[in-house]
Parts: structure tokens; sequence; C-alpha cells
């Protein structure tokens, strides 16, 4: 029997998890109602938060379960995954070099990596960095195993993925991409004359301060590491998650860390230690497309895009993530054993409580979380209603569609089609022209047994996006097409 733990119990550990925190806030009460409420919604056994404001950790807060086999409590040194968040880490290191003057962001890595093949040789180091390079990713995307014939070979991928074609030429898209990192490793292995692991223990790791924090994963020992989970199928119960991050590919994922060491890095970082201000400051740069359109990421840090309360983020696994808001003075690190529970998708929220300003723009996520709170106590008929009452009530901004559609889609896997028909309405209603709104109504319509209603919107959905697959087999299946 895999574990599972009942929902009552994760109530009771949410509630009574130990804490700790550094300085009391005034919303300190409202911040964590909503966290334990968030870990209660996306079902997270065991989470760490810590807000840095101008220099200082102001919160540092524990919940819930680092085991559930164990029952063991999440503590101030329980350590998580960080997954591709490690290549924030790997960022710095490169920046590091190019303090150095060893590496020059703009020079084509083959200057530095002379045996790789010759289609690679012109790729940039600024775009290894920023997934623009084009090259064919060491892990296969759809079954997250290496490429090759020998699935768990280091050696076998490495060659095989240097025999594929590129994908397309340097800079002219973005691809989020393994590949990419394996070879920033070997740079700094090679620039700084020693293994990638150990460059970033000596120059990172032990200036910030961070003891407990290292590399590893399921094959290590690692003391005080809360286990990962993943959800079954349909939400229902919890399996273990098997981490392997081979060697070759730690500068992409590998670190195991907790809230409070981190929080000591980004305090590191912002304040001189690890790089000058320049270098931060370029780090952090956003960057471009040959056709001069933003990129998605900066140098090992993706951009959170929008006006105003830039930020810059370290995600991984859709369990670990932080946001740095340079701007504000501000960063938020949220940790998870849950894979898939998206703690990223609540830090703006959790900043916002120090940035009434942020609120007003990214506060759709609160909105929502206020409105599941009254749906759970009041039921789901009039959700429009209800939601133009909080938004009067608290001066938020309206749901995003991300916001309402992952609600949606959790009810949909716990097994509850008719308050999901009720939340991807408000969607439908709110963002009428959005096909994906619409292919998740007609969704929870078929899942409920309204078919004639689920073909509607599928129909809709395909008047909006010509090229939605999904709504064009779904009607094939109904007999609709």
């Amino acid at each position: 029997m895999k574990p599972c733990l009942p929902s009552v119990l994760l109530v009771m550990a949410l509630a009574a998890s130990p804490t700790s925190h550094a300085q009391a806030f005034p919303a300190e009460h409202d911040i964590a109602t909503f966290v334990r409420s968030e870990m209660q919604e996306r079902q997270i056994p065991g989470l760490q938060l810590a807000v840095i404001q101008h220099g200082k950790v102001v919160l540092k807060r524990n919940f819930g379960l680092a085991s559930l086999q164990y029952q063991v409590p999440v503590t101030d040194t329980s350590l998580f995954s960080i997954n591709s968040a490690t290549k924030a880490f790997a960022g710095v290191a490169v920046m590091q070099l190019v303090q150095e003057g060893k590496v020059d962001l703009a020079a084509p890595v083959g200057q530095y990596l002379t045996d790789l093949p010759v289609a690679w040789r012109a790729v940039t180091v600024t775009q290894l960095l920023n997934h623009t390079s084009g090259l064919p990713d060491v892990l296969d995307q759809r079954s997250g195993k290496l490429v090759g014939p020998l699935p768990d070979d280091a050696d076998a991928a490495w060659a095989a993925v240097q025999a594929l074609a590129v994908e397309a030429p340097p800079g002219q898209r973005y691809r989020y991409n393994q590949t990419n990192y394996v070879l920033l490793a070997q740079l700094v292995e090679r620039l700084g004359g020693q293994p990638f692991t150990t460059f970033i223990q000596r120059r990172q790791f032990d200036v910030a301060g961070m003891r407990h924090s290292g590399f590893g994963d399921a094959k290590d020992v690692v003391a005080n590491k809360a286990s990962s989970y993943v959800l079954g199928r349909g939400g229902n119960g919890y399996r273990n998650v098997i981490e392997d991050f081979p060697v070759f590919m730690r500068a992409g994922a590998g670190i195991n860390s907790n809230a409070g060491e981190l929080a000591n890095w980004l305090i590191a970082l912002q304040s001189g230690r690890l790089l000058a201000p320049a270098g931060v400051e370029r780090l952090w740069q956003p960057t471009s497309l040959n056709d001069g359109k933003p990129a998605p990421w900066a140098l090992g840090w993706p951009t959170i895009g929008r006006d105003g309360h830039r930020a810059v983020a370290g995600i991984g696994g859709g369990r670990s993530a932080f946001y740095v808001y340079p701007n504000d003075g501000l960063a938020v690190i949220i940790l998870s054993n849950l894979a898939g529970g998206q703690p990223e998708q609540l830090i703006d929220t959790v900043a916002g409580f120090y940035l009434p300003a942020l609120r007003q723009q990214r506060g759709g996520a609160y909105a929502a979380h206020l409105l599941r709170k009254q749906a759970a106590s009041a039921g789901f008929d009039g959700l429009d209603k209800k939601l133009a009452a909080i938004l009067r009530q608290h001066g938020l901004p309206e749901p995003t569609e991300d916001d309402l559609n992952a609600w949606g889609y959790r009810l949909l896997g716990r097994q509850q089609p008719k308050q999901a028909v009720a939340v991807f309405q408000l969607g439908v209603q709110l963002y009428p022209q959005g096909a994906n709104g619409h292919d998740s109504l007609a969704e929870a319509y078929e899942a409920d047994g309204a078919t004639e209603l689920a073909v509607t919107h599928y129909r809709r959905s395909l008047e909006l996006d010509p090229g939605n697959a999904h709504a064009v087999a779904r009607l094939r299946v109904l007999g609709a097409n």
C-alpha cells in the first residue's frame, strides 16, 4: 500500500507544525493562514517559507510534515530539493568567472570547450544561460530519461546527444534545455579548475554560511532530507518521487537546501559577497532573442515579466521556488516536498503583504484564495457575485484565467465536476475570448455527463483557436466533429 496522509491528519499537521520566525510582522497571521489554506488545497505535505526585506530575514516559518511515512515535522534544518532552481547557482558561478576575466558572456562556447561538435561551437555563453542555444536536449522530455540506447548511462547519453542535429540557429528561439547546463558545468570546471559541485561549495555555500546545503539525489544519504512526493492519479494519495540527478547534469539540478540557508545565499549575493553589484545587475538583466524580442530568462534566472515590481526567480520541479524583487528590496522563498505543488504561484501573494502596490497589480491569486474559502463554506452558486464582493472589500484585481483554470482542474482531479463547472464558468465569464477556458469548461461538462454543453464549448474553443488538437479529439470521441 502506498503511503497516504488522510486529509484530517494533514490539516492537523499544518496547524501543529513547529515554526520559527526572525521578526514579527503585522500580517504574519494572514500569511500563515494563506499558506496553510493553499497547502491544504494543493495537498502539499510540508513547506518552508522565508521572506527577506532590505537585507534581513523578517519572516521564517515551517509548515506540515517532512516525512509522511514517519510523521516527521518540517523544522529549520529540514532540507528540500530545489531541482532546477540550481541553475540560478550556475548563473552566479559563471558570473564569478566573468568577474575574474576568465569568461566573456558574448563569446562562443567553442572558444572555451574545444572538443564540441562543430555545429555547437558558435553558441554563446549567454545563449546557454538563457536557453536560446538551439541545441538538442540530453534529457528526453517525454520520458524524463537520458537520450540514447542506455537511459542510465551518462557517457552514452552525452555521445548520443552530440550526434543529434541542432534544433534551431543560436538565439532564434527559447527552449528549456538541460544540455545547456551540462556545457556550463564543463565551462566552470575547465576555467574554475575544480569540479562544478566543489566550485559551488567553496565559492557560494561556504561564503554564504550554507553549512547544511549540498548536492545529492535519492542515491545519496542526505541528513534531514525531506521526502519528495507526487500525488497519485486523480489526486488520490501520495507516491514517493525517486530523484535522479546524474552528476554530469548537476549544474541544472541537484541542490538540497532550506529556506534559511537560501536566504543567507540571497543576502550574500545582494550584499556583494558573491559578486560585485555590477555583476548582480548583469546577472539579472533581461536578455533578448536575435530579433530583439525578450527571452524569458536572464542568466540562469527566469525573469517574471510585468510592468513594475519586476522579479527574477529560481523555480524547480514544481515544488521549490524563490523570487527576488530587486527594485523593492524584497525576496520570498517557498520550498515544498510535493512535485506539482507549484509554490511559485504563491510567492507574489506573499510578497503583496509587504508591497501593497504589487497586491493591487498581482493580487488575483489572493482573490481566488478568498473565493475558494467562501465557496467551501457557502457553496459554489453565484461565484461571480461572491467574487465581486471580495474584490470590492479587499481592493483586489480579478483572478487570472490561469488561477481559475488551476482551481477547476484540482476540483476535477478530486472528482467534483459540478464544482469544476462552476469555476470554469466563472473563467469563461471573465475571459470570454479565452480558447483554453472554453476547452476546460467543456472538459468539466463532459465529466459531469452534460455532453451537449461540452460539445458547444469545445466548438467555441476551436473557433477561438483552430489549432486546439484536444478539442478536435474530444469532438471526434463525442461524435460531433
